[in-house]
């Protein structure tokens, strides 16, 4: 059965593009951080048409579907796991599905699955206009329908979290039927052959295009919830309820063709002030004030602590270099080589932290990249906090910081066009610092405890402290998030022999009790329990349990593991 599907496979969407067998699957079973289960077989359909004919073949021979973009999730929601499978598990990799249009004179645009964030970046920018994010994200080669489907981003503060209510998707019925859906409010035909290869050929008609019966393509209501600082809830979190709609969120249960979304007007000048404290309580008091005094929100707003900084500085160096030298859409192909390297190496036995280990004398051995006020300000500050403004917010938060600062805790110093550059992209290595850090020291390091946390947005003490007993199980942990928001990120790296799970789980008590919610923003992947309404939400998107079973910790069995009749949830 197993020989007979991969034949129609390679029929559907031509020899070259099925991949079989442990060396040519690597790569996408394994994700960023976790994964390395096994598939039958990984295809890349080139044409929506193909990805429905590859679809359609499992489906109707009752195997697992795992939908992958640029596997850049952090929790390993995209790749399958090493076991508990009830079926065999193919995987379907939309990176070949890269087609897009702007629509409306721009304002929104039109995305195939395959879509990555950078490439609409670059086609938004001669017409004035961005996609949902442009930071972090565009550095990996993250998708934009890995976006929505994760609830991800929200590091730019007007715009929230990844989201839209105007997606072309294919579910599983109840009695498992595959069925197209529609809903990107644009009439493309009757059949789902005639839809996609529309969408195919490029063929969207504006006078086809209506409002969707008054559906978002992104959050609009979220530059009012943020500033809400006295709200006792987190201002998003992937399990809020309020963003769940069909595709968002959907954490791979749905098979996404087309997304339809909102497109922003890019600022015309901007400005980045870096701030340094000594006390937390003055970066609250900062938040507070932009978020309940200022007219216009800033881009973004960046936390550092001076571990994420040293961690990036030190372990993050290379892929600093490597973007200021080469820019950000040459990311992708480099982590391909890396990975391909790495499967040959552990191959002949040597593992896979080779390429890491080479990577890091060299740039150990390089000189320092960061400019030297950055670098002061380390020096004298553990905090570290980037605003980013735009157009007339400029003025408004100039007057604010110079008013304010200096302090008897801080200072601020207004960046150049090249400190500016350096401070986020010093910020979004710090990531990778941590994979790196965990690569080149595994004898003193047991492995990562990754967590991103939602506080409420009527937070003060946003700082954590861990008890003794958590703090000597740790090599290393580090601090950084979208500030403003209340988004942090917190990585440790625990001691060689610890229980990891255990480590994790007495840091999330600890975080239960502030009232912090989790994951905010990589989704539950395969690393987190999805509450009772996350669940329920994936079991009425996939009754069947098709598409990416397992995430959430839930069931991996055909029909959730019931034979009950299975109840959608309440409206």
């Amino acid at each position: 059965m197993s020989s007979t599907l991969v034949d129609a496979l390679r029929s559907a969407v031509g020899a070259r593009h099925v991949l079989t067998g442990e060396t040519q699957t690597r790569r996408f079973r394994r994700g960023y951080r976790y994964g390395g289960g096994d598939a039958l077989a990984v295809v890349r359909p080139g044409t929506l048409l193909e990805m429905w004919s590859a679809l359609k073949l499992v489906i109707e021979a009752g195997h697992i579907v795992i939908f992958q973009a640029a596997n850049t999730g952090l929790t390993g929601g995209s790749t399958p796991q090493a076991e508990g499978y009830d079926r065999p598990v193919v995987i379907i990799s939309t990176l070949r599905l890269n087609h897009m249009a702007l629509i409306r004179e721009g304002r929104e645009v039109v995305c195939q699955p395959g879509v990555t964030l950078e490439r609409l970046e670059a086609a938004l920018a001669p017409i004035g206009r961005e996609p949902h994010s442009v930071i972090g994200s565009t550095c990996i080669g993250a998708t934009v329908t890995g976006g929505i489907c994760n609830n991800s981003g929200g590091a730019l503060v007007r715009r929230g979290p990844a989201y839209t209510q105007m997606a072309l998707y294919a579910r599983v019925t109840r009695e498992g039927k595959l069925e197209l859906v529609n809903n990107l409010g644009i009439a493309l035909g009757d059949t789902p052959e005639e839809m996609l290869r529309r969408l195919d050929e490029g063929r969207i008609d504006e006078a086809a295009i209506t409002d969707a019966d008054g559906r978002w393509g992104s959050d609009r209501d979220y530059a009012r919830h943020v500033r809400d600082v006295t709200a006792s809830s987190p201002a998003r979190y992937n399990a809020d309820p309020r963003r769940l709609y069909e595709a968002s969120g959907s954490a791979g249960h749905l098979a996404v063709f087309a997304l339809r979304l909102d497109t922003f007007a890019a600022d015309r000048k901007t400005r980045v002030f870096y701030i340094g404290s000594r006390d937390p309580a003055e970066l609250a008091t900062i938040r507070a004030d932009i978020l309940t005094r200022f007219e216009h929100l800033p881009i973004a707003g960046e936390y550092m602590h001076s571990s994420a900084y040293d961690a990036s500085r030190r372990y993050g160096k290379d892929l600093f270099l490597f973007i200021r030298t080469f820019g950000a859409r040459h990311v992708p192909k480099a982590y391909a080589w890396k990975g391909w390297f790495d499967a040959v190496t552990a191959r002949l036995g040597m593992g896979t932290a080779v390429s890491d280990r080479i990577l890091q004398w060299i740039t150990d051995i390089l000189p320092n990249h960061l400019p030297p006020r950055m670098e002061a300000f380390r020096a004298r500050y553990p905090h570290h906090l980037l605003i980013k403004v735009g157009d007339d917010g400029v003025s408004e938060a100039s007057r604010y910081f110079a008013e304010r600062f200096p302090t008897a805790d801080g200072d601020f110093f207004e960046c150049t066009e090249t400190e500016a550059q350096a401070a986020f992209l010093t910020r979004f290595a710090v990531g990778g610092a941590i994979v790196r850090y965990r690569a080149v020291h595994p004898r003193t390091v047991e492995d990562i405890v990754a967590l991103d946390i939602a506080l409420p947005r009527n937070a003060t003490e946003w700082l954590e402290v861990l008890p003794p007993e958590i703090e000597e199980k740790l090599e290393f942990k580090m601090y950084c998030g979208h500030f403003l928001c209340h988004v942090l990120h917190q990585e440790y790296l625990v001691r060689k022999g610890e229980d990891c799970d255990a480590v994790k789980d007495a840091i999330l008590s600890l975080l239960t009790q502030r009232g912090a919610k989790y994951p905010a923003e990589h989704n539950v992947g395969h690393l987190y329990a999805a509450d009772e309404a996350l669940a329920g939400f994936y079991r009425e998107l996939d009754p069947t349990n098709s598409f990416n079973p397992g995430v959430g910790k839930t069931s991996k069995r055909l029909h959730w593991g019931c034979s009950c009749n299975l109840q959608p949830r309440d409206a």
